[in-house]
């Protein structure tokens, strides 16, 4: 599947500031960028690798004032979707260095309160079979209501709510399969079928020595979604992070299949 992505971001500074930015879609298993580009006027910019060695963050210093960003990129995605129910689970004493932190709690994923819930919710089945079970329990039983969480809500309040958007869906759905014992991260992806066109966040959890993606809204499949970033939760994946206060002006992304 081939996958255009085009981003245009606004931002006014009241003085000269550095942004760090996660936006350009990565070259990782599953997907091939067939071409990228990337402007913004009048900044500074120095690449760095992301977490995990998943794609590029970018260092911009940019002057006061307004802060332009356009970026389109040209996708091939070939990932197939996974029937995880019959994919298994590693032993723990046999996960890698490549998945190991993801097995901790962070910042907004508070997984070691979840262990008794995961437990005795999810102890009928094992591997793949239990994250396909936690991903359609957070599916059946939370609400999708834009504005119910803000930038400091964590896991705890989205689980005593039972709303929010796509990336406290992410935020549960992380905790509760690293409550099970697998190793799980967010990732920021784009994908056509989200809706309203957005950014979006899901997990990535690791089964059969491999991330697989996983969309706790039910909105997206791992064979439609671009990645951009990994990391432990909202924090490492947000897509701009600025030093001094950010007003935003207008921002749009879209994602469309053209092949």
């Amino acid at each position: 599947m081939q996958i255009q992505i085009d981003v245009a971001l606004h931002y006014r500074f009241a003085r000269a500031n550095t942004v760090f930015i996660a936006i350009e879609a990565a070259e990782t298993d599953g997907q091939t960028i067939l071409s990228q580009w990337i402007d913004m006027p009048g900044a500074i910019v120095k690449r760095i690798k992301g977490d995990s060695d998943v794609g590029e963050r970018i260092w911009a210093q940019v002057p006061q004032g307004d802060m332009w960003l356009t970026y389109t990129s040209t996708m091939n995605v070939t990932r197939t979707r996974s029937d995880l129910s019959t994919l298994n689970a590693a032993p723990r004493h046999n996960i890698p260095a490549e998945a190991a932190p993801y097995l901790r709690p962070s910042r907004y994923c508070q997984s070691d309160k979840f262990l008794s819930f995961v437990n005795k919710r999810f102890g009928f089945c094992y591997g793949g079979a239990r994250v396909a079970a936690i991903r359609d329990w957070i599916e059946q039983n939370l609400s999708y209501v834009p504005g119910a969480s803000d930038a400091d809500t964590n896991v705890l309040e989205t689980f005593a709510s039972r709303e929010g958007v796509c990336r406290d869906y992410a935020h549960l759905l992380c905790s509760m399969v690293r409550a099970a014992g697998i190793p799980a991260r967010m990732a920021a992806v784009y994908s056509p079928f989200v809706n309203p066109p957005d950014f979006h966040a899901v997990a990535e959890v690791w089964l059969d020595d491999a991330w697989h993606l996983v969309d706790g809204t039910g909105m997206c499949h791992a064979d439609d979604l671009v990645v951009i970033a990994v990391g432990r939760d909202a924090y490492d994946i947000a897509f701009l992070d600025s030093e001094a206060p950010a007003e935003l002006i207008n921002q749009s992304v879209r994602a469309i299949i053209t092949g």
